[in-house]
């Protein structure tokens, strides 16, 4: 049997899962392999939020299975997974006059024991979140009274306290202006380096995912329709074919990584 330190992050084995009658995944295979950043990309409607569920067991599949860290997920106590895992949702909401530092904390919770004590473990770990996501300054202030950006690095910083090895956001970038998207994305990628994190995003800015992240999943109709390794191999083909659209690829002059620009003036329409 392999032993955590010999196995994937997550395995997702030929899984269907949907709401109610509907079915939105189909036999959805990947392999999420540890201390890298992987996103998942694709058009509305392609899956890729059902699939980040799906692997945090909100949403249990009626076929197939996930397993984390080379256990079934779906057999692990609850708050076994959530030592292992976290989950950072699109847009969380916070009650009103919550200071940042009280917030944070809440990523300890998996951590506590039946007297639901608080010790140095706890107070590090909290600690050490604030300062990886710099925001130690404003611990004592209320997070309402922050700006996009720096609320954003304290959910991100309540997911770091949780002190998982495999961390997974929903739209991370949502509402966010552009210096506060690059800040997230910066700070997402550096997870993997300088925390050795395992990074899942789900990210609709499909150039922002090839400048930060090491590995593209593009999704399509519920199914994994190409995975690209590293950033650098992704195509024109690749983009055309799963968002049906005519695409021009450039090499970004400092990351030497591809971007991709809508065609304004297709000629044709890609089948």
């Amino acid at each position: 049997m392999r032993t955590d330190g010999d196995c994937n992050a997550l395995d997702v084995a030929l899984v269907t899962a949907g709401y109610q009658r509907s079915t939105v995944l189909s036999d959805v295979s990947l392999v999420i392999p540890k201390g890298k950043f992987t996103a998942l990309a694709g058009p509305n409607g392609s899956g890729k939020s059902t699939l980040l569920s799906v692997l945090c067991r909100i949403l249990k599949p009626s076929g197939g299975t996930v397993h984390l860290d080379g256990h079934d997920i779906s057999k692990l106590p609850t708050k076994d997974v959530a030592r292992k895992l976290s989950l950072l949702p699109q847009a969380p909401l916070t009650p009103e006059g919550l200071k940042v530092y009280d917030l944070v904390s809440r990523g300890r919770y998996p951590h506590s024991g039946i007297l639901m004590s608080w010790d140095e473990t706890d107070e590090d770990a909290v600690n050490r979140a604030l300062e990886m996501t710099g925001i130690a300054e404003l611990s004592s202030r209320t997070v309402d009274s922050l700006s996009g950006g720096q609320r954003q690095r304290c959910f991100i910083a309540l997911a770091l306290a949780q002190d998982t090895a495999t961390i997974l956001f929903d739209e991370p970038t949502t509402f966010l202006d552009l210096r506060y998207q690059v800040e997230v994305m910066e700070l997402l990628s550096s997870l993997t380096r300088t925390a050795n994190k395992t990074i899942v995003a789900v990210l609709h800015d499909l150039n922002a995912a090839l400048q930060y992240a090491d590995r593209l999943v593009l999704m399509k109709g519920g199914a994994i329709h190409h995975v690209v390794e590293t950033v650098e191999q992704c195509t024109v083909e690749h983009i055309e074919t799963v968002f049906d659209t005519k695409v021009t690829s450039v090499w970004h002059p400092t990351t030497g990584k591809p971007i991709f620009l809508p065609d304004p003036h297709p000629r044709t329409q890609v089948a």
